[in-house]
């Protein structure tokens, strides 16, 4: 792993969160983080951890971040990684953070025999877009994605 990354620890959730609202305000989507600093430390350091991150440090401060979880292919017959999330603070991108971060999941999903790492990136954001294929990733344009949210999670969720 990149010597500037490290799995997150408790004592980063307040810096985490703070990230995470940056990230949500880069996305256009400022008042859509729910998440209180409570809700991801339950996630990530609860008795069963939902999710797990890996920080990036530069001079002790965390200025980035991957949040990811474990998904499962069915047609492979293993987990894979989704990246919930890849962050790097505007003023640290370039330095190669982001790519060590994306590096570091590919190489524990390597290490622990998973199918894959995939994620969703937004289609307007072509620095993120042009990023990822620098890195090989390819896109899986004939798949789209499909959420349900709000009142129609409570309609679904009724029937």
């Amino acid at each position: 792993m990149h010597p500037a990354l490290r799995p997150a620890r408790a004592a980063d959730v307040d810096r985490l969160h703070a990230l995470v609202v940056e990230l949500a305000v880069y996305e256009r989507e400022p008042d859509a983080v729910r998440a209180t600093p409570s809700d991801l430390a339950a996630a990530l350091f609860g008795p069963q951890p939902a999710a797990y991150a890996l920080v990036a440090e530069v001079d002790g401060e965390v200025v980035g971040f991957a949040l990811y979880f474990y998904s499962f292919s069915t047609w492979e017959g293993v987990h894979g990684i989704y990246l919930e999330d890849l962050y790097v603070e505007p003023r640290h991108r370039g330095s190669g953070l982001g790519r060590a971060l994306l590096a570091a999941l590919a190489e524990l999903a390597l290490s622990r025999g998973l199918a894959r790492v995939e994620w969703s990136v937004l289609n307007w954001n072509s620095p993120a877009v042009d990023f990822y294929r620098r890195m090989g990733a390819v896109a899986m344009d004939e798949w789209t994605v499909y959420r349900l949210t709000g009142p129609a999670l409570l309609a679904a969720g009724a029937a």
